[in-house]
């Protein structure tokens, strides 16, 4: 009995081992496919992301932005036609010059001073002021054919061509010649110092009741305030030639500018107790744009000329003969005439010489005529 004992039990449990043994392979086979199922579950996820990316991708390298062009040629179109080309790009100033083509003919504000330095925006409430029709509104910025004023001269009696157009100089509140319709002069003189010759030039305006424009230099007043008293006394204009005779073009800081003009000013009212004409007369003829700029804001117009001749060397004037075959067959309407005050020959001639033009059926004007809608436009 005791073996038949141990036999069954034997048996019971062998059978107990392969039951036990069956059910945990199955669990295993049942873990295993579901481990599998989730891996298989992932990689079906990141195969969709990555066809995702692959179709961001896909529309990324296309950019073709409705006009064929790959990536690379938008990214290049927006250099060079966009908002953010280089300051100073060859591309940047094409297309600034073509806006500016396409703008012709409307007034903008000033953007960039001579030098080409960018300014910022003036206030909207000053537009209207700036696009007043009396302007000239196809200017953008004047050229000068060189900063030493000249003329070139046609057929006697016309109006000779400046090296900057008298439309353009308009814009400035700067004229060298008046309108050409009517035969009118405006009468200049430049003082830079008095050595005896401001006399019979001043007697000859008196006789011939003609009202002329000195315009002044420092030494000029310091050393003859007696004929600018003169000179103010008897009704003619005294405007601004500076303090030193400076090369003015060579003057960019604005308070040195303002300086030169203002010292000028302060001295005649201290000799005359009255207002200096604003009327400014850049020495030598010497001036660019932003001298132009600078006197306009000071309040001052600028004045060239159109006619004169080599009268300042006083060791080899004129004769008689020579001074009145330049400045009469060379008279024209609207003629801004310069002559010096220091010039013997000028003091001799001009009883004479202001007979001859008005012969020849001119009048004298005054430079505010100048400033008139009919000469700012010619």
């Amino acid at each position: 009995m005791g073996r038949k004992k141990k036999r069954i039990v034997i048996s019971v449990l062998f059978l107990f081992w392969t039951v036990c043994l069956a059910g945990c392979r199955e669990s295993s086979e049942q873990n295993l496919q579901q481990a599998e199922g989730e891996v298989l579950e992932s990689g079906n996820q990141a195969a969709e992301i990555q066809d995702d990316e692959g179709a961001k991708d896909e529309v990324g390298n296309g950019l073709e932005a409705e006009d064929g062009m790959p990536e690379e040629a938008v990214q290049k179109e927006v250099g060079e036609n966009g908002n953010s080309p280089e300051p100073g790009d060859d591309a940047s100033k094409e297309t600034t010059q073509e806006a500016e083509d396409e703008m012709e003919g409307k007034t903008l504000p000033e953007r960039r001073d001579a030098s080409g330095r960018e300014l910022a925006m003036e206030p909207e409430d000053d537009l209207e002021e700036k696009a007043s029709p009396e302007r000239n509104e196809t200017a953008k910025e004047i050229v000068f054919a060189s900063e030493d004023w000249g003329l070139s001269f046609g057929e006697p009696g016309t109006q000779p061509a400046g090296n900057a157009a008298a439309a353009d100089l308009a814009w400035y509140n700067a004229y060298f010649v008046g309108e050409d319709s009517e035969k009118v002069i405006y009468l200049t003189f430049d003082c830079g110092y008095e050595n005896g010759n401001t006399e019979p030039i001043l007697d000859a305006l008196k006789k011939h009741g003609v009202t002329a424009t000195f315009f002044v230099v420092g030494h000029f007043l310091e050393t003859a305030p007696d004929m600018v008293k003169r000179m103010a006394e008897e009704g003619h204009m005294v405007g601004n030639h500076t303090y030193h005779h400076l090369d003015m073009s060579a003057i960019s800081d604005k308070s040195v500018f303002q300086k030169e003009m203002d010292d000028v000013a302060e001295l005649f009212y201290a000799i005359t107790g009255k207002e200096l004409s604003h009327y400014y007369r850049p020495p030598q003829g010497k001036c660019n744009a932003e001298n132009l700029r600078m006197a306009k804001e000071l309040g001052y117009s600028t004045i060239f000329w159109s006619l004169a001749y080599v009268d300042w060397d006083t060791d080899k004037q004129p004769s008689h003969e020579e001074a009145f075959d330049k400045l009469t067959t060379r008279i024209h309407p609207g003629a801004v005439v310069l002559l010096h005050n220091t010039s013997q020959t000028n003091g001799e001639i001009l009883d004479e010489l202001l007979t001859k033009w008005e012969k020849m059926g001119y009048r004298f004007g005054l430079l505010p005529e100048l400033e008139e809608p009919a000469n700012r436009s010619n």
